[in-house]
This record gives structure tokens, sequence and C-alpha cells, in this order.
């Protein structure tokens, strides 16, 4: 909006020709999303205790973290608003990309939403079904891919193909089978983060890092001249997701100053799955989606801890960590809350680092 507005005022003022580099209005928008988080974040707060809008924790959890029932949550609703209006302030409105990840991520939201109301209406750890949560996953997740075939056969250049990082010329024209690639991206990724939202601080600060990440990836592929020197698919357009990257990296340092250890609120399935799926949409708009392993390392690792887990004690009758995901067995192991997050911080740390090294490896 305020490109639309301002920049057109560089022919007279030529102080505002800044709004044409996309890295000033990214800038705006981490800024912007972070004076929001702080701005409304204790109201935010206090309307959800006076809603009684309070977390369930689960009985066969840590014991630990029984101390924390009653915490508000659907935070979520916090991070998504903090996002949102920064983009839509410092984003150019008319680009395509920015408007399908937006989309698509309260698309995640609104199922995340649906999921804790219910849990908060019936004051239990169960919402909405196993088959429907996952049923409305694949079907918003679809949608996306659905719009990037259309996409790509009106006039942007944008190719249902998959690109493999090391391999310059490997790239896999993937057709119609691109829309259960795409879902399988964002539904992954959205549960992934899901599961990884146990311990105060922890999913967000990981989200934080992989949207920085992504952020650098998004502007390499928008930009003609970069993207060819660093080998990497150009998509013309797809820089201006940076400033969404931006106001996600914000909102996420916002909400983590109410949600640190101990957590004032918690964000909630409509914090975490719509969460994942910006990961993941973003992902696939930059076309690096098999980096998303890489980038969201920690998230695969969760996750992987999971699945694991509950094949083993299927296959075996035996578990292989105390408790899974896997936080929860460096919990039980001795480590304090506060020492299994930062270091887990480190990890996603190291593994952003590791994705972002890859650019020169090509």
């Amino acid at each position: 909006m305020l490109y639309h507005l301002l920049f057109p005022l560089s022919e007279d003022f030529a102080l505002f020709n800044v709004f044409r580099y996309i890295t000033f209005r990214v800038a705006g928008a981490i800024v912007t999303a972070l004076l929001l988080s702080w701005l409304f974040g204790p109201r935010f707060i206090r309307l959800l205790r006076r809603l009684s809008v309070g977390q369930n924790i689960r009985e066969v959890g840590p014991q630990a973290h029984q101390v924390k029932a009653g915490t508000p949550t659907m935070g979520g609703l916090l991070i998504l608003f903090a996002t949102i209006v920064p983009t839509l302030l410092w984003a150019m409105l008319d680009n395509v990309y920015l408007w399908l990840v937006v989309s698509v991520t309260l698309a995640f939201g609104a199922i995340g939403f649906a999921d804790d109301f219910i849990k908060v209406k019936k004051r239990r750890n169960l919402g909405l079904s196993a088959k429907t949560k996952m049923g409305l996953q694949i079907v918003a997740a679809g949608g996306l891919g659905v719009a990037l075939l259309l996409v790509s056969r009106v006039g942007y250049h944008f190719d249902p193909t998959l690109a493999f990082p090391f391999f310059k010329d490997l790239v896999l024209d993937l057709g119609f089978f691109y829309i259960p690639f795409v879902a399988f991206i964002l539904v992954g990724a959205s549960n992934a983060v899901n599961l990884t939202d146990g311990l105060d601080g922890l999913a967000i600060g990981a989200t934080s890092v992989a949207a920085a990440t992504y952020a650098v990836f998004t502007y390499v592929a928008g930009n003609r001249v970069i993207a060819g020197y660093l080998q990497l698919t150009y998509v013309p357009g797809v820089g201006e997701v940076a400033v969404f990257c931006g106001a996600l990296v914000g909102a996420g340092i916002g909400f983590l100053w109410y949600n640190s250890h101990p957590a004032e609120v918690f964000m909630g399935d409509v914090g975490s799955l719509s969460l994942g799926a910006a990961i993941g949409g973003v992902a696939v708009l930059a076309k690096q989606e098999i980096l998303l392993a890489l980038v969201g390392g920690l998230f695969v690792v969760e996750a992987l801890s999971v699945i694991v887990q509950v094949a083993s004690f299927k296959l075996r009758g035996k578990r292989v960590f105390r408790m899974a995901p896997l936080h929860h067995h460096f919990e039980l192991s001795g480590w304090a809350e506060p020492k299994v997050i930062v270091r887990f911080w480190i990890l996603s740390i190291l593994f952003a680092l590791l994705s972002l090294s890859t650019l020169k490896l090509r």
C-alpha cells in the first residue's frame, strides 16, 4: 500500500525513491510487525484471559507442564495480525505470489482456529478429528498447487517443476502431479511445526529463523542477475514475497517477547499450522522445496522422532525415546526447559546457515 501511495511521489521528492527497493520494504515490514506485536500483545493477552481462552495440557505429557494449564492460547491470531498488516502496508499489492502465500497462510490459520476453538469450548485437548484436520489441510494446500498451475498458464513465469540443489541441469517437470506435491510440502511443514510447538518459544524462534532464511531465498530467486549468477531458478516477481517473510520474522520476534519461558501466551494450532504452511508456501514459490528439509531441519528432526517412536512401538512394542517429540525426550532426560529451547534454537540457526551456504554450491 505504501509503495503505491508514496513511490509515485519520487518524481518530485527523491526521498520516496527508497520504496522501490525490496530490501527497504522488508526492513519496514520487520519493524512494523515488531511494533504491532509489542503494542497489541498485552491487550490481546488480557482479552484472552477475560474470555477464559486457556490451554488444556495433556495428562500424558511431562508432569512439569501441568503448571501451564490455563495459560492463554490462540496467540497465533496475534502473529497473523502482526504479519498480514505489515505485509499489506509494505508490499506491492499487485503481486500474485504475495496474495497466494497470504491466502494459504490464512486458510491454515482458519483450520487451526477451528481446532483451538473446539478445544477451548469443550475444555479438552482434542479439537478437530485427525481425519477432518488432515482433509482440510490437504484441500487448502492443494488449492495453492492448483492456483500455481493456473498462474503458470496465464503469462506468469512459474513452471510446475522441481529443481534439485547442487544439480543445475536436473529439473523435473511434475505436470499435474505438482498439485499433490505442493500439498505434501505444505501439510508436512504445517504438521512438523505443530509437533515442535511444545515448549515455550521453541516453535516461534525456529520459525523466525526459517522465515529470515527464506527472505534471502525469495529475494535471490526474484532477482534475475543474482539468480543467474548463483544458478538458481529465476521466478520474476517472487522477490516481493521477501516482504511477507520479513513481516513474519518481526511478528515472530514480537510474539516471542510474550511466549518466552515462562510463557504468558501460547500460539495454539492457529499459530503453528499457519506458520508451517507459510514457510512451506514460501519454499514452493522460491523453488527451494527440497532445501526446506535443511532450512527447517529442526522441524524435520522433531517430526521424524514422532514417526520413529510410533513405528518402533507398533512393530517392536518398545519406545526409542523417553517421549516424543524429541524435545520432551531431553526434558525427561534432565535438561531444564530453557536449556532445551536455547539448544534447539542453536540447531535451527545452524541448519539455516548450512542452507544459505548452498547458494554457492551449485
